[in-house]
């Protein structure tokens, strides 16, 4: 165990520091999706308006997204927004906002998808039954919409999970910190810690995200049926 580094996750309480760190991990990116979840389908919504200004600041929301890298927008948050507006918060909470922030416009777009993937004749046979348009979103686009969306929104709970690495790079420790932070204090001792300790650090990811991906892959084939 030692030539694989193995051994390191055994002294002390590194093995148990690890799991904390994943828990740092899922808590962060389960806040982020349930906020993202929420603004998302408002966003979603909104962005299925026929008015331009609302199409052209939605689309440029979208692509800010898409072309920003994560890390660029926590750095952008954490250590340029914080001086430049005089504001106190901590790096998780920065985190929280990016990925909140970043999961928004994904889920936006998923939602906005869905709506406009139901055929325009179901919303014309809802308007000729005398349904309201509230009504027609109520009892028909959402219930097909969240058949459509909630596959997709559980890949977007993984693509979150794994982005979390990054969080590490404004000081939050979560796993990859913690294994970073083990690999230092061993390097003299166990020298090859690294290959044990990211291996350890990937089993836990593939743990963490195979169950939601194969819950993802089975309710879009049972409902696609």
């Amino acid at each position: 165990m030692e030539a694989l580094g193995i051994d390191v996750l055994f002294k002390g309480s590194n093995f148990m520091r690890l799991l904390g760190g994943l828990w740092v991990t899922v808590e962060l990116s389960l806040i982020s999706v349930a906020i993202s979840m929420v603004l998302g389908v408002l966003f979603g919504i909104i962005m299925t308006s026929k008015n331009k200004a609302v199409k052209i600041i939605s689309r440029i929301y979208l692509e800010v997204v898409r072309i920003m890298p994560q890390m660029v927008l926590l750095f952008i948050v954490f250590f340029g927004a914080t001086r430049a507006f005089d504001l106190n918060f901590s790096a998780e909470t920065a985190c929280v906002i990016v990925f909140a922030f970043w999961g928004t416009a994904e889920m936006g777009d998923l939602v906005r998808g869905a709506v406009t993937a139901i055929p325009k004749h179901q919303y014309e046979s809802s308007y000729a039954l005398g349904l309201t348009k509230s009504q027609t979103y109520y009892y028909i686009v959402i219930p097909q919409t969240l058949r459509r969306l909630i596959p997709l929104s559980i890949n977007l709970v993984t693509r979150m999970m794994k982005t979390t690495s990054l969080i590490m790079m404004i000081g939050v420790v979560e796993v990859m910190k913690v294994g970073q932070q083990i690999i230092e204090a061993n390097r003299m001792t166990s020298p090859n810690a690294a290959f044990g300790v990211y291996a350890t650090i990937f089993l836990f990811y593939f743990i963490a995200c195979w169950p939601i991906s194969l819950l993802a892959s089975k309710l879009e084939k049972k409902w696609s049926d």
